[in-house]
């Protein structure tokens, strides 16, 4: 069969989530749930843009082709059905495998650039976290970062280019730079973030806490006091492997230490839920 033949499509219908089986034929097999939970947000905000591709199978259900984490998403969801395009042919596995790889090998993630500039646009036309996040389908905490990069001042934006320190540690070393006048001191802000790099989660955020509330210290005496240990409770926890790969893989993409990427995704998450109320 002809590499044209291949994705020969029959009809276009609604299938029952439940009338779906995944076969062995998907191209990715690591980190398939990475990024879930906001595939599934933005499916729920714009719609699902492109539909799945299915073959029929003998027992009247369907084996998917391609849409592996789109399908994913619907069960996340809560959906019953999904759109998705079926083959008017049956496929090899082989043949199988070449359009699941061919999908996920052609699919380009937008550079970060893009997904700054799509979110400070409309932040800039809505003044508003949550409005961005509505429209774009993105976490809060997604968008809160993307916008944070354009607010930076250029040495700090330079630092995160080169891949010295990430966005968020950019914006707290900005805030702690902030002197008695609003003016950022660049000077300050480039000491801080260097310094915050190499320090916990709570070590950065108990640094710009004294820096704002000691704003007649000079740098070097904040950071002297901020390399000290604040009041900090440590506990350790058990969880299962694919949840500590996952963690792994978040802590990667985030730039950060897989502790620091824990205490992050705790705090976004009480702070969802409206339990903690951040400064920085």
């Amino acid at each position: 069969m002809s590499e044209d033949m291949l994705m020969d499509i029959k009809e276009t219908i609604h299938i029952p989530l439940e009338d779906i089986e995944i076969g062995l034929s998907q191209f990715r097999q690591q980190d398939i749930r990475k990024g879930i939970d906001e595939l599934a947000l933005n499916i729920k905000t714009v719609g699902l843009i492109n539909a799945i591709t299915v073959c029929e199978l003998e027992n009247g259900k369907y084996e998917l082709i391609a849409g592996q984490r789109r399908l994913m998403a619907h069960i996340e969801l809560g959906a019953e059905t999904i759109r998705a395009n079926v083959l008017a042919h049956g496929l090899t596995d082989d043949e199988k495998r070449t359009i699941s790889m061919g999908e996920n090998i052609t699919i380009v993630s937008p550079a970060r650039v893009d997904y700054i500039d799509a979110c400070t646009d409309l932040y800039r036309r809505y003044k508003s976290i949550q409005a961005v996040s509505l429209k774009l389908g993105l976490k809060q905490a997604t968008v809160s970062k993307y916008v944070n990069y354009d607010q930076l001042i250029p040495a700090l934006k330079k630092l995160v280019d080169k891949g010295i320190i990430p966005i968020p540690i950019g914006k707290r070393a900005q805030t702690a730079a902030i002197n008695e006048s609003g003016e950022i001191d660049e000077e300050a802000a480039v000491a801080y973030a260097k310094e915050m790099r190499t320090m916990t989660n709570e070590g950065t955020k108990r640094m710009v806490q004294i820096a704002r509330k000691n704003p007649n210290l000079s740098t070097t005496q904040i950071l002297e006091e901020g390399r000290k240990s604040g009041n900090i409770t440590k506990f350790s926890i058990t969880i299962a492997s694919e949840t500590n790969i996952s963690l792994e893989a978040y802590a990667k993409d985030e730039d950060t230490k897989k502790p620091d990427a824990a205490v992050t995704l705790i705090e976004e998450g009480l702070e969802d839920k409206g339990y903690l109320k951040t400064e920085t």
